[in-house]
């Protein structure tokens, strides 16, 4: 019986790469010169510290296009709120959102179901696995897929015939 499963899963070595390149730019540019910049990344939490919120925002954007060139969608990071930190500078604390979780494996669910195809769907912690008898249905359950916008970047692994 064909299957396939649905995941969201961050690539860490290529994000680690695309926070290298990023810290290499912030140190060569001269609009970031003299200025303390940091971003740091322990487990799925990134810290970045600016001096003053101009500088984070271009920070954060320097990341975007960044995480972009390695082929990393920048949808993995969820920004919260920025504070106040020793010095007089800003942090910004943003956290790596990987895996899908139950309200958006149901909407997945609810959507494919809308289109009576022969297949089944099931959740497996925070990845699908769906089924069916026909190999036409499956690519067409991963074209829908492709459609609904979940907030998070989706990969379709493990195809078997």
């Amino acid at each position: 019986m064909p299957s396939f499963d649905v995941i969201s899963k961050v690539n860490y070595q290529e994000f680690d790469n695309a926070l290298a390149n990023c810290l290499r730019e912030i140190s060569n540019r001269y609009d970031f010169k003299g200025l303390y910049i940091s971003i740091e990344r322990k487990d799925k939490t990134i810290t970045i510290l600016a001096s003053d919120e101009l500088k984070l925002k271009q920070v954060n954007e320097l990341l975007e296009t960044h995480l972009v060139r390695r082929k990393v969608d920048p949808r993995v990071l969820s920004i919260k709120k920025n504070e106040g930190a020793s010095g007089g500078t800003i942090r910004q604390v943003c956290e790596l959102k990987e895996g899908i979780s139950q309200e958006n494996a149901k909407k997945i669910i609810g959507d494919l179901k809308k289109l009576k195809l022969k297949i089944q769907i099931k959740i497996q912690g925070e990845e699908l696995r769906v089924d069916g008898k026909k190999r036409d249905d499956l690519q067409e359950a991963i074209a829908v897929i492709k459609i609904i916008d979940i907030g998070l970047p989706i990969e379709f692994i493990n195809f078997r015939d």
